[in-house]
């Protein structure tokens, strides 16, 4: 939980895709093999490839990160969850959520934190293993309130959608004792999700007159030691400067563990792709020794864990909320991590490091 990537894990296969993006994905790829198909059976007309040729321009021309299919998909969501934002949190299903106090010093002790990161991966191992397609999540938040003195707020929810399993307390039971191997833990019930009322690109305002801003983090450093947390949430190791500049964040990683059959279809089907299709011979090297580590890990009994991470900045004002992000951005920068600031989407994605989160559909939030 301190860190990013507590033991083995590795992205799923469209992670995060909506239905909508999914179905443009189908019909792609199944109109370039029709297209395909009846080539080779009867040449067609010059001008049919420059038709295929625009539509997938269309589909998939990329100015920035997303593709206009995309760009679209994001625009219906905009406009269908900007009045909408509570029932990203109510989605049918049995949630329950924990408070978690690790032992003093664990993140700092490599043994400890060695230990705490083996059970946790042991706890995700079980969950993925627990139905036939992945749905069950494990959501993870951190919660640093800056004043005379840093309080810190961890939990952990596990949210079964409704029909994936026949029996979810026993899923929950089990999970519960493998938490308290953690640390000290305690079953809570969540407050209610703030409303939104305002909002911005770059910032939504709530109902409590607090205003936040989210990031998505889409890149992490392999290992950072155990310093990650403490620098980032905790304050420590930090100089006057930096304190003075420090705002209220909230982390939160959402864990999907991925069932064992699913698990290495993925690792085979990524392989095959970065075998097909990488021509540097170093990223062939690179792939070549992670499929091998990927390979053992499921020897071994591992799973692969689809994960998102964001960060959740907090100010009085938009001022605030501005210098905030700035502040964040840097001690990103110096940890190596990625952010993605969701423009155009604060007025859900604060959702996301709420212990809420744990009942948002995958690929709600971009």
């Amino acid at each position: 939980m301190y860190s990013l990537n507590p033991g083995f894990r590795g992205p799923a296969i469209q992670r995060g895709l909506s239905p909508l993006e999914l179905l443009l994905t189908k019909v792609n790829a199944g109109a370039g093999g029709a297209l395909l198909a009846s080539g080779l059976i009867q040449p067609p007309p010059v001008w049919t490839f420059g038709a295929v040729a625009a539509v997938a321009g269309v589909l998939n021309l990329a100015p920035g990160p997303r593709s206009l299919a995309r760009w679209a998909a994001v625009g219906a969501r905009y406009w269908r969850e900007r009045r909408t934002t509570p029932r990203l949190s109510t989605t049918a299903g049995e949630t329950r959520t924990w408070t978690l106090y690790p032992l003093h010093g664990t993140m700092q002790d490599p043994v400890l934190r060695a230990g705490f990161h083996e059970t946790f991966g042991r706890a995700l191992t079980y969950v993925g293993n627990q139905s036939r397609s992945a749905g069950i999540q494990v959501h993870v938040t951190h919660h640093a309130t800056v004043s005379d003195v840093t309080l810190h707020t961890q939990t952990i929810s596990v949210h079964i959608p409704k029909g994936v399993i026949s029996r979810p307390e026993r899923v929950l039971n089990t999970i519960e004792r493998e938490f308290t191997r953690l640390g000290a833990l305690t079953e809570i019930t969540p407050e209610p999700v703030p409303s939104v009322t305002d909002r911005a690109s770059e910032w939504a305002a709530l109902e409590d007159g607090r205003y936040a801003a989210t990031a998505r983090i889409t890149g992490w450093p392999h290992t950072n030691n155990g310093n990650l947390m403490p620098d980032l949430l905790l304050e420590q190791n930090m100089d006057q400067a930096q304190k003075e500049r420090r705002r209220d964040r909230s982390l939160s990683v959402l864990y999907r563990p991925l069932p064992l059959a699913q698990a290495r279809r993925s690792a085979k089907w990524r392989k095959a792709a970065a075998e097909a299709f990488t021509t540097d011979n170093v990223k062939k090297d690179e792939h070549q020794e992670t499929s091998g580590t990927t390979h053992d890990a499921l020897v071994h009994g591992a799973t692969l864990v689809d994960i998102d991470a964001y960060l959740t900045v907090w100010g009085d004002s938009p001022e605030d909320v501005t210098d905030a992000r700035w502040a964040a951005q840097l001690d990103a920068d110096e940890h190596r991590l990625r952010l993605n600031w969701l423009i155009g989407q604060q007025h859900r994605a604060h959702v996301m490091t709420t212990p809420h989160g744990a009942a948002t559909r995958n690929g709600a939030i971009l």
